[in-house]
């Protein structure tokens, strides 16, 4: 059932945070759905720029629409990650998104309100509900770099003064995470003092965590042994991923953990099976292994074991 991203967060805030998650392929699609079924976890499925001119947009949205007719009790939205205002319109027309994310952040103040204001009325007029961000996270992933030195949290207030002007309905915080495997040289963390002052400043008003990988040390061990050279790969701890879903992050993006997982697969697969060429044999394993890895992580986050009441909770709130 694919429902409002809205709902989902309504139903989470304050007690656990939904996964986020990037998908590019029928491969991912299946481990997703499977690992959340699994779990019994609500989800969200990102599909991002990148992953739209991947392949193309509608193979993907096709894909999406099947996974639903496959597996009927799932519960979850289909969110555009990291969109412009172009895609983001794209995106609202297509009548396929529960939501989209409009990413004006590298943008004055002032150009990001106006920005993320035009895609905010254009969504709300089909139904659909906008995340913006404010602050801007360091790292890379796809066609997003910004140098750590250009890094910036969130200011509260100023979050505060931009959910008012623009009318969003979630917010993407730079709290101290980055995009990509390295997030971090040391022993930085999270800042829960902006989190924490953004809920007083905004009370009820869902957060989103963007960079939220883990990037499992074993994960990165084993993609090394088998070939690979992620040296120095650290991301969020899992125990500050907790805690950040019980203080009204209603949303945790994952990404890079997916691509370790699939690296890791295939890197092993044909080190210990060179004679293979079938693309469908690591894709077969890769699927079981990422349904393991979206329990897990669903697990982290709180949301498994929610999903006969979040169901019954969208059923209501489509009467």
């Amino acid at each position: 059932m694919i429902v409002s991203t809205s709902t989902l967060f309504k139903q989470a805030y304050g007690k656990y945070a939904v996964g986020a998650y990037n998908i590019n392929n029928l491969e991912q699609c299946m481990g997703l759905f499977k690992g959340c079924m699994d779990s019994q976890a609500p989800f969200i499925v990102q599909l991002s720029k990148g992953a739209r001119s991947y392949t193309h947009k509608k193979l993907l949205e096709g894909m999406l629409k099947t996974a639903d007719e496959i597996f009927p009790d799932a519960v979850f939205a289909i969110h555009l990650d990291h969109g412009d205002e172009a895609t983001c319109m794209d995106c609202i027309a297509s009548g396929v998104y529960s939501s989209v994310m409009i990413d004006a952040s590298h943008e004055s103040f002032e150009k990001n309100v106006e920005i993320t204001k035009r895609v905010v009325d254009a969504a709300h007029a089909k139904g659909l509900s906008v995340e913006a961000e404010l602050g801007q996270l360091g790292g890379v992933e796809e066609d997003i770099k910004v140098e750590e030195a250009h890094a910036k949290l969130t200011n509260p207030a100023d979050a505060a003064k931009f959910i008012k002007l623009t009318g969003c309905d979630s917010l993407a915080c730079a709290i101290g995470t980055s995009h990509g495997a390295f997030k971090f040289s040391g022993t930085q963390g999270l800042h829960f003092e902006v989190i924490q002052e953004i809920g007083c400043l905004c009370p009820g008003f869902p957060l989103v965590m963007h960079g939220s990988s883990s990037v499992p040390a074993e994960e990165v061990r084993r993609i090394n042994a088998a070939g690979g050279k992620m040296r120095d790969a650290k991301g969020v701890s899992e125990a500050d991923i907790s805690k950040a879903g019980k203080m009204g992050v209603c949303k945790i993006n994952i990404d890079t953990d997916g691509r370790l997982v699939w690296t890791r697969v295939h890197r092993e697969f044909f080190r210990d099976f060179p004679e293979k060429f079938d693309l469908r044999d690591p894709g077969k394993v890769f699927i079981v292994e990422y349904a393991k890895y979206i329990v897990h992580k669903n697990q982290i986050l709180g949301s498994a074991g929610h999903l006969a009441e979040v169901r019954d909770a969208c059923k209501k709130a489509k009467k």
